[in-house]
């Protein structure tokens, strides 16, 4: 069964001036030690499409190798980048918004962690990119769950504090967005955020995303957390960013 959501879709203007910080994380469901992070609810969208889609849809996520974002370059996340991962990750304004990294967060985990979507990747339901700087230094990280059987995707991840400004958040989330639709072939994405996230909630809203409800995200340990939900179809995306 469905959470509550919204009953009508509503379009809202607010000016997306706002920056990405780190806080679209994936809802997935993830195993990793120290428990898993659910939310059963999204997308709250759910158009069955045909086998033949479906199993493009797994194809491209198998052969996806890197992500545009606003980042000099980007990877696929690999078993060794798990130190360099974490201490990226360490930084209490990277990881404290997010819901879904391992908790405790050690380099075991992490490690975990990306074995975890090397799996998803291979079943192609999920990616886990690492981006790059100019200095070749973890700029930020991109963690996509993908539901092939409903062609709709989520992008979850974080930029660098370093790299917020001059509109490189903004930048950034619309050409992953574009990629996703693009180079995945989706249908619709769906984003989550908590309810004090007021940048991303004004950057999701300013990209033209609509509010559908409320879902809550459930740890192995019990720990709950109420999430926003936004949505966004392809023809939609189309329509607001030209996409070819």
């Amino acid at each position: 069964m469905h959470p509550p959501i919204a009953p009508t879709r509503r379009s809202l203007t607010v000016k997306e001036q706002a920056e990405w910080i780190p806080a679209m994380a994936s809802a997935c469901k993830t195993y990793y030690p120290g428990g898993m992070t659910e939310s059963p609810g999204i997308p709250l969208t759910r158009t069955p499409v045909s086998d033949q889609k479906a199993a493009a849809i797994r194809a491209a996520v198998a052969a996806a190798t890197m992500i545009t974002t606003e980042n000099a370059s980007s990877r696929l996340a690999d078993i060794d980048d798990a130190a360099s991962f974490h201490e990226f990750l360490s930084d209490p304004q990277i990881h404290a918004p997010i819901y879904t990294l391992p908790q405790p967060l050690t380099i075991d985990s992490v490690r975990a962690f990306i074995a975890d979507h090397q799996q998803q990747r291979e079943q192609g339901t999920g990616l886990l990119f690492l981006n790059f700087d100019e200095q070749g230094r973890i700029g930020g990280y991109s963690d996509i769950c993908v539901w092939p059987e409903w062609a709709a995707g989520e992008l979850g991840g974080a930029i660098h504090p370093d790299r917020q400004g001059q509109r490189r958040g903004v930048d950034g989330a619309r050409q992953s967005f574009d990629w996703m639709f693009d180079q995945l072939g989706l249908d619709l994405i769906c984003e989550t955020a908590s309810l004090d996230n007021h940048r991303t909630a004004h950057l999701l809203d300013g990209l033209g995303f609509t509010r559908m409800g409320e879902i809550v995200s459930k740890r192995a340990d019990g720990t709950t957390r109420p999430s926003l939900v936004w949505e966004i179809s392809r023809a939609e995306w189309q329509e607001k960013h030209l996409l070819p």
